[in-house]
């Protein structure tokens, strides 16, 4: 894998993070459809969330970015790398949402990171 390759594919990570992290910061600050709100209302406050859309427009450029890393990755190296973003949302929750995270959840992440480096020795 070239080094421009491996940037694209840290970077649809690092987009798939963000983009998670704009979505559940977006549905926490709006209004939950119990605070008495009707269905359309309630449905255009929360899509005016700005995270909700900070993550539509990561997912958006992660997209373009992924078809790129596919022109160039074989797929069986580039998917797995991918699920390296359970680890960076796992990371961000852990800093950004000041989540708990118990031993059981960093050993996962731990095997993880493993496997995607298994899948790229000798690729």
């Amino acid at each position: 894998m070239t080094l421009m390759a491996a940037f694209l594919v840290a970077l649809t990570v690092l987009l798939d993070v963000a983009g998670q992290l704009g979505f559940k910061l977006g549905v926490e600050r709006a209004p939950t459809p119990a605070a008495g709100l009707g269905g359309l209302r309630f449905w255009s406050l929360l899509l005016r969330q700005p995270g909700l859309l900070m993550g539509v427009l990561a997912y958006a450029l992660e997209f373009f970015l992924w078809l790129a890393v596919l022109s160039t990755v074989a797929l069986s190296i580039a998917f797995p790398l991918a699920s390296l973003s359970y680890c960076g949302v796992l990371i961000a929750s852990r800093i950004v949402l000041k989540e708990a995270v118990s031993r059981r959840r960093w050993l996962g992440c731990g095997l993880i990171s493993i496997g995607a480096a298994l899948v790229c020795v000798g690729a």
